[in-house]
């Protein structure tokens, strides 16, 4: 005969038949942080960010990583690489190695761009837009106008995320960093003054701003657009009824490996695919997408430089072969594909990559240093294509190519770069 229930029974059942509030909290924000709501997220957010520079009618630069996601492929215009690091409390600096002179091609042909990012709950805009970007726009004003437009190259923040302190102590160091910039980097200046016909001046948006009702004109400056594609969420992502703020952010931790690309190529099938189907649906992608055969890039003005994605590329038109990658190619594929050459570089993938790769590339110079002829074609690849091989093909450069672009793969001339600086 079963015994009588008893009042613990009732009101206080174990804990390990019934989750505790802090488990259940757990699954609820797992389950708003859902795959298929960070995608709607974005896309959400995305409108906005079209619907600004139809508003500027300029067009659209993605501050990488994060930006991308915001922009459709067919509209975007560029990419750049402002870091929110660069821009917090007290650590505010102007990159010498993410220089982002890309931009000024942008600004030269179009007047101006709007640079798009986003940043998690918490913040309305992140620091790569309110401190980061306009540092950069200082400092490129003041290396290429000098005295000429004095008046017009002071450091503009946005009052409502920069304090009057912080804008104090940010503008003591602009003169510095153009020091660094000019000294060190020895811009062509002649050649960025020709892109830029008046100063560059950020202007932010977010999605609390008034956009013009028609594209506004700028005779005095160059705008710099600097749009935060999420709005702002003040309570619990649950209470925001799916919407993520920062939805692309950090993508590695929730994308199962999805890509910008091919999320904006198969948004569709990814938006009405439900959440438990959406993992095997992306893994699907990204193997129907690795199946095609990877295209190398010529690397401009050399004609032996090419550069790609580590997936499917044919490496038996390659003499030399440079790997920033997480796992080697197989003995046996290098020696099918006649490679003459090959160096691995043991890299992981994502953000750790570049800490990788930093301590890899001293590697370069013993590899090239030791190969007894003519290295041919030269293939760096990583797994995108477009950052690990990137970094690694601007160190072979710096260390071994003229301005022409023709390489001399014996030692590297002293003081013919600064390889400290390519590190």
């Amino acid at each position: 005969m079963s015994q009588p229930l008893t009042e613990a029974d009732i009101i206080f059942p174990h804990l390990s038949n019934t989750p505790n509030l802090s488990s259940t909290l757990s699954s609820l924000r797992r389950s708003t942080l859902s795959t298929h709501n960070r995608l709607t997220s974005i896309i959400s957010d995305s409108n906005f960010v079209t619907t600004v520079a139809s508003a500027y009618d300029l067009p659209l630069v993605a501050n990488e990583r994060c930006g991308s996601w915001y922009i459709p492929p067919s509209q975007k215009s560029g990419s750049v690489y402002f870091k929110s690091t660069d821009g917090h409390m007290g650590e505010w600096s102007f990159s010498l190695r993410r220089l982002n002179l890309q931009l000024l091609d942008v600004v030269g042909k179009w007047g101006g761009a709007v640079v798009v990012d986003s940043t998690r709950r918490g913040k309305s805009m992140p620091d790569a837009l309110s401190k980061t970007t306009p540092i950069w726009c200082c400092v490129m004003n003041r290396a290429i106008f000098g005295e000429e437009k004095k008046q017009e190259t002071s450091l503009f923040t946005p009052p409502q995320a920069v304090s009057e302190s912080e804008h104090a102590q940010m503008e003591k160091r602009i003169d510095g960093f153009v020091r660094q910039f000019l000294e060190i980097c020895k811009p062509n200046i002649p050649d960025l003054r020709s892109k830029l016909q008046k100063p560059l001046r950020p202007i932010w948006i977010t999605q609390k701003s008034s956009l013009p009702e028609s594209p506004p004109s700028f005779p005095d400056f160059h705008p710099i657009v600097l749009c935060t594609a999420s709005r702002r969420v003040h309570g619990a992502e649950a209470s925001e009824s799916g919407y993520i703020q920062g939805a692309a952010d950090d993508h590695e931790a929730w994308s199962h490996g999805l890509t910008s690309p091919l999320f904006w190529k198969h948004k569709d099938a990814l938006i009405t695919t439900s959440e438990e189907d959406a993992p095997a649906l992306i893994k699907k992608l990204i193997s129907s997408e690795k199946a095609s055969n990877a295209i190398a890039t010529l690397i401009n003005p050399t004609t032996q430089i090419y550069i790609s994605p580590s997936s499917n590329i044919e490496l038996k038109t390659f003499d030399t072969v440079i790997g920033a990658t997480p796992t080697p190619f197989s003995p046996d594929e290098i020696k099918r594909a006649g490679v003459r050459n090959y160096l691995h570089l043991p890299c992981q993938p994502g953000k750790l990559g570049s800490r990788d790769l930093r301590t890899q590339l001293p590697r370069l110079i013993p590899f090239i240093s030791s190969l007894s002829y003519e290295v041919g074609k030269i293939l760096l690849c990583c797994p995108t294509g477009k950052d690990l091989s990137v970094g690694t093909a601007l160190a072979l450069l710096c260390l071994y190519a003229n301005d022409t672009g023709v390489l001399d793969t014996g030692t590297p001339a002293p003081g013919k770069r600064d390889r400290e600086g390519v590190y």
